[in-house]
């Protein structure tokens, strides 16, 4: 039987994150009990005090133990923790050293969403891809450079260290670990029984391509601007960087800098974005948008959409277009 070490970290943590992991283990238990088997884990809600509070007080979570009182565990789980990443692994330091020395004893370790931030500060995650929320992906790029980050996967594992994506993906990386530990039919029941979509590996459909314009570059603001109104036109690379007054290569270095896209790109990521948003409408056919957004090839127009969103663009209408919503 595994021993899972569920954390309740202070501050501002997914309470569904905590609950549904626990839900979903504890009902593994409760089938195999019913076939007669012995449970498959024995979990465990593990914190830093007798008493955590989340959302500003409105719950209230009773860890069964503390921390320093789990001398070994198989299992851990770190929820996602949500506000400023440096402030919330201050707050839970206290864990950071169980969670090395209990991996380094064999512990797997699945940490949830915008939890990597705080994982990545353990150093478990130095070397190893990683995933988490598609908004958050140039945030982590900018804090952790060093660790690769896969921001259109649902999940990652590498070396007994497991990551998920945005939100409820947290659902696949806790299927594929129940399957991992107690079999392909079991994580079929689970599924079944939660309607949860099972094998779904990656998160691109939901990506919404917003630019990245925290830095601190005005020329590249400039210049993003620039496609973002103009991308329906054919927009060079050359066009770019005689319009602001830059060299190519200084515009592609510095444009690669601030955004994490090459220029070719951002342009390609901000055509398909305008895309999306007509396919959404339901207002135009396929053809319509591929023209709208300046594409002339339909081929060359499916092949950078499926890239982006992993779905080809009728696909996507079909998924997300109001006109096949139901009413």
């Amino acid at each position: 039987m595994k021993h899972v070490s569920i954390l309740i970290p202070k501050g501002d943590a997914s309470l569904v994150n905590i609950e549904g992991t626990h839900q979903i283990l504890t009902q593994v238990n409760s089938f195999l009990e019913a076939q007669a088997l012995p449970p498959a884990f024995h979990i465990q809600l593990v914190g830093l005090s007798p008493e955590t509070h989340q959302k500003r007080g409105l719950f209230t979570i009773k860890p069964e133990v503390l921390v320093e009182q789990v001398k070994k565990t198989d299992l851990i789980f770190v929820p996602a923790l949500f506000g400023d990443p440096l402030a919330a692994a201050e707050l839970n330091r206290a864990f950071i050293p169980w969670i090395v020395q209990q991996h380094a004893r064999g512990a797997e370790v699945a940490c949830y969403c915008v939890g990597t931030f705080f994982l990545a500060q353990t150093g478990l995650l130095d070397g190893k891809t990683c995933a988490t929320h598609w908004s958050r992906a140039a945030d982590f790029k900018a804090m952790f450079p060093h660790i690769p980050l896969v921001d259109d996967k649902i999940m990652t594992a590498d070396d007994g260290v497991y990551t998920s994506g945005g939100a409820y993906s947290y659902l696949n990386l806790l299927l594929y670990l129940v399957e991992r530990h107690t079999g392909r039919d079991m994580a079929i029941r689970i599924a079944k029984t939660f309607m949860i979509d099972i094998d779904k590996h990656s998160q691109s459909p939901f990506i919404i391509f917003e630019g990245q314009k925290t830095h601190d570059d005005r020329q590249i603001k400039k210049a993003q601007t620039y496609i973002e109104e103009n991308y329906a036109e054919r927009i060079t690379v050359e066009d770019i960087a005689s319009l602001f007054a830059l060299g190519r290569r200084s515009l592609e270095r510095r444009f690669k800098k601030a955004t994490s896209n090459t220029v070719s790109e951002y342009i390609q990521r901000v055509k398909i974005e305008a895309a999306k948003k007509d396919l959404e409408s339901g207002q135009f056919s396929v053809l319509e948008v591929m023209y709208k957004v300046g594409y002339s090839d339909g081929k060359a127009f499916r092949r950078a959409f499926r890239k982006i969103t992993g779905l080809t663009p009728m696909a996507y209408r079909q998924r997300y277009s109001e006109a096949f919503t139901l009413s």
